[in-house]
């Protein structure tokens, strides 16, 4: 099978399209023919090995322990291993799996579900993560209440576009900021006002949110903590930019020192990987509350552009992978 594989560290030149043996499913997975992969921001991390923090996590101090990269996927169930009930061949699955950025993959059966009525299993693959990290983000980490107004900071990437659509199915008044030209796109999805923030300041005193949502990465606490309520919660998903050990997440360890000596809340934040959530998801699907939202698809021979598009932050929505 065709697979994008990287052998070092380093730069978007460093993934190769190459044939590899397709995988088999060990006990308590799955394997399916995979017909979506998406980009999210994790691949770029994981192909370049900063932060270094990564690395000393288990992906791999000198090389990635997994080659093949990509971890969103949807696609056809293909065969189960021994101890898999819950899924059959032919059935269409998304979720999480280490290797989507190929033709055939394997995934634990406890990080799929199945693929919600009504979307094409190709743009399933937009869900699993960036989708479980604004879920868990407003529901757990921001507990979001209807008629609270909240902010999402990046409201046009994929975490992003899944959060506004999430908060306002949760009753919330959403403001979303992004740059000029995703605008349009960031109104489509339901919010209540939009911020251009190449021409305004969201955090120029005049304007309180219970809840702010920051995906973008790179702000200072203090100047978010400007944009809250007395009693407001920031929720600090992931980080950019920083020191090549712990990149952006110098915030979120911030936040936990500074949190217990303020009035606001301020968490920092990672998904769990958690099926009934992905379930979760799925029903917000096909309840019409919740659509992702993909910028553009490309062949497996165009993954590096795709993951330096994303990493420039060039994608409205999600960029898809297909076989």
């Amino acid at each position: 099978m065709k697979a994008i594989v990287q052998d070092r560290y380093g730069s978007s030149d460093v993934l190769e399209l190459r044939d590899i043996a397709t995988p088999e499913p060990g006990r308590g997975e799955v394997l399916m023919a995979v017909r979506g992969a998406a980009v999210d921001a994790g691949v770029w991390h994981l192909m370049s090995g900063r932060p270094y923090l990564l690395r000393l996590m288990g992906y791999g101090l000198r090389a990635p322990r997994v080659p093949v990269r990509g971890r969103e996927v949807s696609g056809r169930v293909e065969a189960v291993g021994e101890g898999v009930s819950a899924f059959r061949a032919g059935d269409e699955v998304f979720g999480i799996c280490e290797g989507s950025f190929a033709e055939y993959a394997t995934a634990r059966a406890d990080k799929l579900a199945h693929k919600p009525a009504g979307l094409p299993l190709e743009a399933a693959a937009a869900l699993p993560i960036s989708g479980l990290t604004a879920l868990q983000a407003l529901r757990d980490a921001g507990r979001v209440r209807p008629g609270q107004r909240v902010l999402v900071i990046g409201a046009a990437g994929g975490v992003g576009t899944l959060a506004v659509q999430l908060a306002k199915a949760f009753g919330a008044h959403v403001t979303g900021v992004c740059s000029t030209a995703k605008t349009e796109l960031v109104r489509g999805l339901g919010a209540d006002e939009v911020i251009d923030y190449t021409r305004e300041e969201f955090a120029d005193g005049t304007r309180h949110y219970d809840l702010v949502l920051d995906t973008a990465g790179n702000r200072s606490l203090s100047h978010l903590r400007r944009a809250l309520t007395p009693r407001g919660t920031l929720v600090i998903i992931g980080g950019e930019g920083g020191g090549r050990w712990l990149g952006g997440m110098e915030r979120i360890l911030r936040a936990a020192l500074l949190n217990p000596f303020v009035r606001h809340g301020l968490k920092g934040f990672m998904a769990v990987e958690r099926q009934a959530d992905l379930e979760v998801l799925g029903r917000h699907v096909e309840d019409g509350t919740l659509s992702p939202a993909v910028h553009y698809t490309c062949p497996l021979a165009e993954a590096a552009e795709a993951v330096d598009r994303q990493h420039r932050g060039e994608a409205r929505g999600k960029i898809l992978i297909t076989p």
